[in-house]
């Protein structure tokens, strides 16, 4: 979807999205959402959810067309069995933690909520062990044992009883920090912490002669002159490892990032330089794309970059329940989720903008889709 002239266009061409404000890729069923991802040129926020509503119209002839194919040439659905946990296997499992991991859950650090989880997950599984044998009781069952006994314990917290697993509200974010200009041999450095994520972004200024040139074979752009890239470390999660090239997360995480900062940097006659910026991030537990974003914008005006104005992210969770006709009757919306809340939960929902208006975004869901009236 784009916006030409304050009208939305279903599938623009490369000509129209030159004078449009808006590259939203919308993903939907019959009657919900289930993926969107792109960036603005600071969208008002109701006209963001006019543009959702406009793809949501404009993909009901894609899945008509769809379902007269399947008529004419449609095969019939496979069946599939998915692997599952015996019912005694899981019964017992959560005979032998239940009553103990809503406490390890509502540990407030990371690492500390990690191992005592870990250590609940090693006595069920040894107690499983001894009880079925090693035979019946692999790693693949104890894992999914412990994982179904996590996530309807988190659940339950949320929706139940009104508990996040670090002691916030629904709508607050965590503590908030920020520096710059700490690393004296860059152009521009920014440091962003919120809670237990934090990225460090550098920034460095070179002449026109560093765009960056790509083919664009289908047509489009064919350079830019501003770059982001996001590296993930595996220190940021405490863990160790081959570190290797860019992989789906960074490439992912790095393009959302540069697409929310784009639409500030300033155009090439009022500052003529290349902009590259490297998002390192040294603690993950959430939203780190949005961090990137946060202290890239701290680093590029450290840099002296002329923004025309500052952009910061947020992420929003969604943990539902579903009756029994499969539609919601309750939910709660999260508010910069941890990433255990990711995990457990329904969504994320990641929104970047300024004060202006709604620069980038992204959502991540694992239902068959939500409604409108929730976005």
């Amino acid at each position: 979807v784009g916006r030409v002239n304050g009208e939305f266009v279903a599938n623009p061409t490369h000509e129209q999205m030159e004078s449009s404000d808006l590259d939203l890729v919308y993903v939907g069923n019959e009657s919900d959402m289930i993926m969107f991802e792109g960036s603005a040129d600071e969208i008002p926020e109701a006209d963001f959810l006019q543009a959702l509503k406009f793809g949501q119209e404009s993909i009901s002839p894609l899945i008509a067309a769809q379902k007269e194919l399947c008529e004419a040439a449609g095969k019939t659905k496979r069946e599939f069995e998915p692997r599952v946990v015996e019912a005694s296997v899981q019964t017992e499992a959560e005979s032998i933690i239940s009553d103990r991991i809503t406490d390890a859950l509502l540990i407030q650090a990371k690492l500390e909520r990690e191992a005592a989880c870990n250590a609940l997950k090693d006595e069920m599984a040894e107690k499983l062990v001894e009880k079925f044998g090693e035979e019946e009781i692999t790693d693949f069952i104890i894992g999914e044992a412990f994982y179904s006994i996590q996530k309807a314990a988190v659940r339950k917290l949320v929706l139940d009883d009104g508990k996040r697993l670090d002691g916030r509200g629904f709508d607050d974010m965590r503590q908030l920090s920020s520096e710059a200009g700490m690393i004296p041999r860059t152009h521009g450095s920014g440091l962003f912490s919120r809670g237990e994520t934090q990225g460090l972004s550098l920034v460095t200024l070179g002449t026109t002669d560093d765009t960056q040139s790509f083919d664009a074979y289908t047509g489009g752009p064919n350079e830019k002159r501003f770059m982001l890239h996001y590296n993930f470390p595996n220190f940021s999660v405490g863990e160790t490892g081959r570190i290797m090239g860019p992989g789906r997360r960074e490439i992912g995480h790095g393009a959302l990032a540069e697409r929310s900062i784009a639409p500030v940097i300033p155009n090439l006659e009022d500052f003529p330089y290349a902009v590259r910026v490297t998002s390192e991030i040294m603690e993950s537990n959430g939203s780190t794309s949005m961090a990137a974003i946060c202290s890239g914008t701290l680093a590029l005006l450290d840099a002296g970059v002329p923004l025309k104005r500052s952009v910061a992210g947020i992420s929003v969770g969604l943990c539902t329940r579903y009756d029994d006709d499969k539609k919601i009757e309750a939910y709660e919306l999260l508010t910069d989720i941890i990433g255990w809340e990711d995990a457990f939960c329904d969504m994320d929902c990641k929104i970047a903008g300024t004060e202006e208006g709604i620069t980038g975004f992204q959502l991540d869901l694992k239902l068959q889709g939500i409604p409108y009236s929730i976005m």
